[in-house]
């Protein structure tokens, strides 16, 4: 059953730059008659970031509002950025303090994938721009519309073609680690682990029908306090730790993912 994102969301900003940069974009995004929400997301949302992190940041439009002037829009808020004052005193904050911001109309639609191209984002985009996100400002419901139709899970013939989708790629992944090792391409090998985690961590939140906020980041977050299993996060660390690269070891670590990818993330 999936756990409601109200208890993980803890919205804070690091530093009273990204806070009044976040004010700022508010403000000039509110003026716009095409602009439906504003949006803060990722790491400021659960209280995570730092004085070095981005400001990230989503402007809802309509899907036909989006497929003519998002270009236009881009422009605008491209040109504001380089001359207000505020948002270079949030780069000067952190390392790598500035704003990312995006625009989206709301139509979530999984996308064509290749074999080795790893875990789709199709689940993260639903999660980040609904799940975790905090409003900051609504002309309509359109967003609140979003969230009716989304959360707290899409539908269930979906899930289902999905999980079995992904679970396909995965064991594509796996199987191909040992026939890699014994040809000695062991850095392929590891390449094809490493996508099969973040296929293996898709899966676990489609099974659970729970969104997720990455697959390359806040592993511990996600598994430990989202879904509960505390034991299963201890489980994923050991895939990195590896004694001998040049050996069976990643072909052992493979058989012990499907295990896990059936124990964990079927039905």
């Amino acid at each position: 059953m999936r756990r409601e994102t109200s208890r993980v969301l803890n919205p804070k900003y690091p530093t009273i730059e990204h806070e009044r940069a976040s004010e700022t974009i508010v403000h000039f995004f509110s003026t716009f008659s095409v602009v439906e929400a504003v949006t803060l997301i990722c790491s400021c949302t659960r209280g995570k970031a730092s004085r070095d992190s981005c400001l990230d940041m989503a402007v809802l439009v309509r899907p036909e509002i989006f497929a003519t002037e998002r270009e236009g829009l881009e422009e605008q808020w491209s040109e504001f950025y380089r001359r207000e004052d505020v948002f270079k005193r949030l780069q000067q904050v952190g390392k790598y303090s500035h704003v990312d911001l995006e625009f989206f109309d709301g139509c979530f639609v999984p996308v064509s994938r290749g074999w080795t191209s790893g875990a789709d984002g199709f689940e993260l985009e639903i999660g980040n721009h609904l799940a975790y996100s905090v409003p900051l400002w609504k002309k309509s419901d359109y967003l609140d519309d979003l969230k009716a139709q989304w959360l707290p899970y899409y539908d269930e013939a979906l899930r289902r073609e999905r999980l079995a989708m992904v679970h396909r790629y995965c064991l594509n992944n796996l199987d191909h680690i040992p026939l890699y090792v014994n040809r000695g391409l062991h850095f392929q090998a590891f390449d094809r682990l490493y996508k099969a985690i973040g296929e293996f961590l898709q899966a676990l939140f489609i099974a659970h029908r729970t969104y997720p906020i990455a697959y390359d980041k806040w592993i511990r977050e996600q598994v430990e306090e989202i879904l509960g299993l505390p034991k299963l996060y201890r489980k994923l660390v050991k895939f990195f730790e590896i004694a001998s690269f040049e050996s069976q070891e990643i072909t052992a670590k493979a058989a012990d993912l499907a295990y896990l990818l059936n124990k964990y993330a079927s039905e």
